[in-house]
C-alpha cells in the first residue's frame, strides 16, 4: 500500500510539473517565435509610437467624429474592462436591458433608418472590437458631417476595412472599429 501511495504521489507531481508548468512554457515560447505580434496581444500603436489599444479588445469611442463601437457590459462603469470580460447576463425581458437598448437607440438614431442591432447591444464578451459593415455604414452621415468629408470618402474607407468571413464560411463580414478610426484620423490628416 505504501508503494502504491508513493507512486501515485510521484505521478501527480510529475504530471503537474509537465502539464502545469513545462507545457505552457513551451507553447508560450513557440507562440512568441511563430506569432510574435499576436502573442504580445496584437497591440496597436499610433504614428508617435504610443500604445492606443489592441486589435482584439474593443474600446469606447463616443465622440461624434468617430465610429462608435458595440456597447460593453464588461466591468464596472462604462465597460470595456479587459480584466472583467462578460456579457450583461440580462434576460430579453429585463427592464434594465430594455432601458439600456432604448437609450442606445436614442443616442445613435439618425434620419437614415433603423439603428443596427450591434450598435445598441453588447456582445457575449463585452469586448468585441468589431461591428458589422451595416453598423459602420449607418454612421457615415454623422461622421462625414462632423469631419467635413464627402460621404463617399467615408464609405470607401469602410469598404477598404471590411474583413470577410473566415475561410469564406465562418462568421460574418466585420469591421474593426479601432483600425477604422485610425484610418479615419489618417484620412483627415491628409485633407
Amino acid at each position: 500500500m505504501k508503494k502504491i501511495l508513493l507512486t501515485s504521489i510521484l505521478y501527480t507531481i510529475v504530471t503537474a510539473v509537465a502539464v502545469g508548468i513545462l507545457y505552457p512554457l513551451v507553447i508560450t515560447g513557440i507562440a512568441h517565435v511563430v506569432f510574435p505580434k499576436q502573442a504580445a496581444g496584437s497591440l496597436v500603436y499610433n504614428t508617435n509610437g504610443e500604445l492606443i489599444g489592441s486589435h482584439w479588445i474593443g474600446q469606447a469611442f463616443t465622440g461624434p467624429s468617430y465610429f462608435h463601437s458595440r456597447p460593453s457590459a464588461a466591468g464596472n462603469g462604462n465597460g470595456y474592462d479587459p480584466t472583467s470580460s462578460s456579457g450583461s447576463n440580462l434576460a430579453p425581458t429585463s427592464a434594465a436591458l430594455i432601458s439600456r437598448i432604448q437609450a442606445g437607440v436614442t443616442t445613435e438614431q439618425q434620419p437614415s433608418g433603423d439603428v443596427p442591432v450591434d450598435l445598441v447591444t453588447a456582445s457575449a464578451s463585452g469586448l468585441d472590437p468589431e461591428i458589422s459593415p451595416a453598423a459602420a455604414l449607418y454612421q457615415v452621415p454623422r461622421i462625414a458631417t462632423q469631419r467635413g468629408l464627402a460621404p463617399e470618402q467615408v464609405t470607401v474607407l469602410i469598404t477598404q476595412h471590411i474583413q470577410p468571413r473566415q475561410l469564406g464560411i465562418l462568421g460574418e463580414p466585420r469591421v474593426n472599429v479601432l483600425e477604422l478610426n485610425l484610418a479615419l484620423d489618417s484620412l483627415a490628416a491628409k485633407k
